[in-house]
């Protein structure tokens, strides 16, 4: 019988570009779904791709099937992944990457919704936080199964220097970065962790505030650095879409910083933005609206507006 009549986990990857084969390699590695379906605009990549996966199959922890596909492969996907789209250059903001990048989603989305797919939307192409609303209103599909990356690679990278700078497991440090995937992301400090203890009340001689402001602006700026380095930013946010995608498939209600759509929360209506929610097999199953210190809410505002004002032109 074959694979793919069966009741499995399908997974549909739009976009084989660095992001995408990097999230592949780790869905293959982690073995998080029985199936894997590459599509892209460039079929003999994809083709290609498919091909030297399968080859590391014998190698991954469980068994996965893997094939070059087309839209039509959509219809029975319990996930769409989507990191197809035009890269970030060299001193280019992922906000500028807007106009061109709306464009290549709509012509997508409404490829993928006519093979009659009714499944979860991740979307992975930046500016994310756009294109997540670009998603939501082109395929007409419930905000809660639309999700956004948003700020889940960025929370990653600062629990990474963070446990860096208090030589702590990363996995004890909890913390967030919260807002547009961008420039106008901001640290929740009031509400970060070094283990048991609170980020603020820690004493002086261990607590250094411009040690701290030093890290978030290295976490901001992150891609800029490693764009400026190598060209592209692929295996962080490719681990990233396999953790989101474990919390889907494994209904595992926990709580990721990811682009939500906002319907009230936090003052603000109609933007999808990086927040933390509860994620399992039906999507978001809802915002969490934490406590803002007053400058952290300000900041946030700000960060909404500059997204609405960046989609105007496009939505």
């Amino acid at each position: 019988m074959d694979s793919r009549n069966k009741k499995v986990n399908r997974v549909v990857l739009i976009g084989t570009g660095a992001v995408g084969c990097s999230y592949a390699y780790s869905m293959i590695n982690q073995g998080v779904a029985e199936e894997l379906v590459l599509i892209d605009v460039n079929e003999a990549k994809s083709e290609g791709e498919a091909m030297d996966l399968n080859h590391g199959i014998p190698f991954a922890p469980s068994p996965i099937n893997v094939w070059s596909g087309t839209y039509q492969d959509c219809e029975t996907a319990d996930l769409i992944v989507i990191t197809a789209g035009l890269a970030q250059k060299p001193g280019e903001t992922r906000l500028q990457l807007v106009e061109k990048n709306t464009k290549i989603f709509k012509e997508i989305i409404k490829n993928i919704m006519a093979s009659g797919f009714d499944g979860i939307f991740l979307v992975a192409t930046n500016p994310v936080d756009i294109l997540t609303y670009v998603t939501w209103k082109e395929s007409g599909l419930p905000k809660e199964r639309v999700i956004g990356s948003g700020t889940v690679l960025d929370s990653a990278r600062l629990r990474t220097a963070l446990g860096q700078h208090f030589n702590m497991d990363t996995r004890n440090v909890h913390a967030y970065i919260i807002g547009e995937h961008g420039d106008t992301e901001l640290p929740v400090w009031s509400r970060a962790s070094v283990g048991v203890e609170r980020l603020e009340e820690l004493p002086a001689e261990r607590l250094n505030r411009e040690s701290l402001e030093n890290i978030f602006v290295n976490v901001r700026d992150a891609a800029y650095h490693i764009i400026e380095r190598k060209g592209a930013t692929y295996y962080g946010i490719g681990m990233s879409l396999v953790r989101i995608t474990k919390a889907i498939l494994n209904n595992e209600n926990c709580i990721l910083t990811v682009s939500s759509y906002l319907d009230g929360q936090y003052g603000h209506q109609d933007v999808f933005i990086g927040v933390p929610a509860v994620i399992n097999r039906g999507g978001i199953r809802e915002v969490i609206e934490i406590d803002l210190n007053e400058k952290e809410k300000q900041q946030f505002d700000h960060s909404v507006i500059v997204l609405k004002e960046t989609m105007k032109p496009v939505i």
